[in-house]
């Protein structure tokens, strides 16, 4: 067999994968990936669909055959080259480029009590910072917060408890960031997944390959080789904490990073804690140096967008201004 005949193979074979993904999915769900203001779908145990929305929360969609979410779920561990079963109940990693590689997450039994899933798109639109005033999700006090530590490259760790939003808050701040920027800002981004987009002119992208062994803390020390103006980072969650720290804290002011915590306090307490996973003492001093601002986000139900910020944390001042 040539190469050729090989590849035709393999490019039909995915074809036929992404067929059935598609057919199992229905019309209506995947429809919701040409939907640029869905940035979550996710299928219960119990067999209803939920969506959230970009500003708008989240609604049920439906309802889905358990049969058809474990037959999903095989799909995804088939392409991602691994298996599911009763001994490894659990699927994630990114789907194929035709569902946009967003986040997929699923689980069967007996970890669960039918078949589910969660997938993360990828942000599509950016929501900016000026709709988030408008949404009445921050104040223009808030606004002008954010916007004068953006313009004074002040280092910002974004903070919440899942689906908080923290992602498409980064976003909105990576935007302000973009229409501050000329052709001689160079900014690099580092993630595990493509979620944060940056339409600065000067912009170097990397992701993570756990195959490759290549994770966050080695691509931050390529990152610094690469002249670096600003440093943005997906979700800090491991020893990279340190990397990251380091690296902002040696000339390259303005970044921007994630991290899941409930409050300001928690986040620089979590913050140690990873550095610490990469075999040194506490970090109290290098952090209180590093980072200039927390950024909490928090879920609302009682909000009409769902959430809200409930703190801008500033480190050095030690204090909260909630406004």
């Amino acid at each position: 067999m040539n190469i050729s005949s090989h590849d035709q193979q393999a490019h039909q074979a995915h074809a036929r994968r992404i067929e059935q993904m598609r057919r199992i999915l229905g019309t209506e769900i995947a429809a919701l990936f040409d939907d640029t203001s869905v940035v979550e779908i996710m299928a219960n145990p119990d067999g209803r669909i939920f969506v959230e929305r970009l500003g708008s929360g989240i609604f049920p969609l439906g309802e889905i055959d358990a049969s058809r979410v474990q037959s999903l779920l095989g799909l995804m561990a088939d392409y991602l080259h691994t298996t599911v079963n009763r001994d490894r109940p659990i699927v994630e990693g990114a789907m194929p480029i035709e569902f946009l590689r967003s986040r997929f997450a699923g689980a069967i039994p007996p970890m669960v009590e039918n078949a589910s899933f969660s997938i993360r798109l990828p942000a599509r639109s950016v929501y900016t910072l000026d709709q988030y005033v408008d949404a009445g999700i921050i104040t223009a006090a808030q606004l002008d917060t954010l916007s004068d530590a953006v313009l004074s490259r002040k280092n910002i760790l974004v903070s919440g408890g899942t689906g908080s939003g923290k992602t498409t808050l980064t976003n909105a701040l990576i935007d302000r960031i973009s229409t501050l920027s000329d052709i001689g800002t160079r900014i690099v981004i580092i993630e595990d997944t493509r979620e944060l987009q940056c339409t600065a002119p000067n912009v170097v992208q990397f992701l993570t390959d756990d195959d490759a062994g290549i994770d966050m803390t080695r691509l931050l020390k390529l990152t610094l080789r690469y002249r670096p103006d600003r440093i943005l980072v997906g979700e800090v969650r491991d020893r990279a904490a340190l990397a990251l720290l380091k690296a902002w804290n040696t000339g390259h002011p303005g970044g921007i990073a994630t991290l899941h915590a409930n409050n300001p306090e928690a986040a620089l307490l979590r913050l140690d804690q990873l550095c610490q996973e990469a075999g040194v003492p506490a970090q109290q001093t290098l952090i209180h140096e590093a980072v200039d601002i927390v950024l909490q986000i928090a879920r609302d139900q009682n909000h009409p967008a769902g959430r809200r910020i409930t703190a801008i944390y500033e480190v050095k001042e030690k204090r909260s201004d909630c406004h």
